[in-house]
């Protein structure tokens, strides 16, 4: 197995994710090209929680401009995790 550190970007924190913590949803950014399985080994061995489901999300990249510069934000790939009942990681708490 990969290493975790290399398959978790960092977790995504905005007020939409914020809500999703309290049905035990977290939100991160990870590697593109990574699978739901390696996605779900990641977070166990990282945080050492229980995942129940993980939903993948690409966002693709989008056209950005800046006076008469253009360019793209980046293509993201997030993933949604659902930990089991009583369980919490504490990169979300504010």
């Amino acid at each position: 197995m990969k290493n975790p550190y290399d398959i978790i970007i960092r977790p995504l924190i905005t007020e939409k994710t914020t809500k999703l913590v309290e049905g035990r949803k977290y939100t991160f950014e990870v590697k593109q090209g990574t699978n739901k399985v390696e996605v779900k080994k990641a977070i166990e061995e990282a945080f050492k929680v229980n995942v129940l489901d993980v939903n993948i999300v690409n966002v693709r990249k989008k056209a950005r401009r800046v006076g008469k510069y253009e360019g793209f934000r980046p293509a993201v790939r997030k993933a949604i995790v659902t930990l089991a009942e009583g369980q919490t990681l504490d990169v979300f708490e504010v």
